[in-house]
């Protein structure tokens, strides 16, 4: 082969060309994952790592083994159906001792008392009254404060709740309870409240996003196939409900819908009713402005969609001979899918983890996951359930979302 033979006639490349790529595609890798640390660090630390240790509570259970923990170290060795034995009430009387004039004793009886309802009082009141050592007969000392101390159904709580970890919470927020037995049973029919409010937030939400599919699909179709100068303007309607913050909007509706508001009056002024109608603090007034607020988040991603469809693809069907149903249902709405799916995906997330609106414009039956997940967090302080049902929210959100990947294709959930 002579000094001359080209990398065209040979079709090998040389060893210095393959060493010079690769240094270049190395350069080039690193100074992409440089531009794209801030931004990772950013989405992890403000993001990702809150919303993990969150969700993180639904399982935790540090404050037994924390403040108990000589009782958690000897309750292990007691087979639950008989009274244990001197050494566990020894060891709690101990663990109850160190608390005397800590806030730490409330903290660990409103835990407690989650499980069994009565158990806070029962901490508290024994706390309040041991002595400062612990008597010969620690069993005798505890039952002479509190009968309930020789009952075995506190004990078994203390001993299924004596883990690091624990599943109460994310079975409390599926309605159900682990039994003395250590079995997994329904909860009364009057502490049922979890399986029905998640029914009635897919409700809301599912029905929120077909109205606002319905409504928005022909005010899109309106600004996708109107000139410049009148989409701009159709444009910039849609775009100035999110000048004002959600709670003014809100706000705005329950003066509109009360019994002597607009909305009544207008209806009386019409003829079309007789009487006010009972437009707050019901399923209507939840409707009405859940669907004015997430409207434009609907209405954006169709009108995206449908500014990319070429008139030419309707044309030529009409050209064909089809008729303009025909054309809309055969080219045009498979054309609009994409769009049809983020809107629709875009409103049905918003709207499941919608608080205010429910708050301020629905009745108590009417409230949405949202509202018990921000009561649990900063009214009950029960952040263990708050998070357990934030999980299943989440986990509930993912199914839909890989359904309805599943069935339209997920390139087609994306807002373009």
């Amino acid at each position: 082969m002579s000094a001359t033979t080209t990398f065209a006639e040979t079709g090998q490349v040389p060893r210095r060309l393959r060493t010079l790529v690769r240094r270049a595609e190395r350069q080039h890798l690193t100074k992409m994952l440089a531009l794209m640390a801030p931004s990772v660090v950013f989405v992890a630390l403000l993001f990702v790592v809150p919303i993990a240790l969150f969700l993180f509570r639904s399982v935790d259970n540090v404050e037994i083994p924390k403040y108990l923990p000589n009782t958690v170290a000897e309750i292990g060795q007691w087979h639950e159906g008989e009274l244990p034995p001197e050494g566990v009430y020894r060891a709690l009387t101990e663990d109850l001792i160190a608390l005397k004039g800590e806030p730490e004793a409330a903290v660990l009886g409103r835990r407690l008392n989650y499980s069994v309802p009565g158990f806070r009082g029962l901490v508290t009141r024994t706390v309040r009254q041991l002595p400062d050592t612990v008597p010969a007969s620690a069993r005798e000392l505890l039952a002479g404060i509190d009968e309930r101390w020789l009952d075995p159904v506190y004990w078994a709580t203390l001993k299924q709740q004596s883990g690091r970890i624990t599943d109460f919470y994310l079975l409390s927020a599926m309605d159900l309870k682990r039994g003395a037995d250590g079995a997994i049973t329904q909860v009364d029919e009057t502490q049922a409240v979890f399986l029905s409010l998640y029914g009635r937030t897919l409700y809301t939400s599912v029905g929120v996003t077909v109205i606002c599919l319905l409504i928005g699909y022909p005010v899109a179709a309106v600004m996708a196939s109107a000139g410049p100068a009148a989409a701009n303007w159709l444009l910039m309607l849609v775009l100035v409900p999110f000048w004002t913050s959600l709670l003014v909007r809100t706000t705005a509706w329950v003066v509109l819908l009360q019994t002597e508001g607009l909305v009544n009056k207008i209806l009386i002024y019409l003829g079309i009713i007789n009487e006010p109608l009972s437009l707050m603090f019901n399923t209507a007034g939840v409707f009405i402005a859940m669907v004015h607020v997430l409207l434009p988040y609907m209405i954006l991603p169709l009108y995206s969609v449908m500014k990319g469809v070429s008139p030419v693809h309707l044309r030529a069907a009409s050209s064909l001979g089809a008729p303009p149903v025909t054309v809309f249902r055969t080219v045009y709405l498979p054309l609009t899918i994409p769009g049809i799916a983020a809107g629709c995906t875009l409103v049905f997330v918003l709207s499941v983890g919608f608080y205010v609106t429910p708050a301020l414009v629905g009745g108590p039956s009417d409230q949405m996951i949202g509202y018990f997940i921000a009561y649990f967090t900063n009214s009950a302080v029960n952040w263990g359930l708050a998070s357990a049902l934030g999980a299943f929210l989440i986990l509930v959100i993912a199914v839909i979302y890989l359904v309805l990947g599943k069935v339209v294709g997920f390139d087609k959930l994306r807002v373009r």
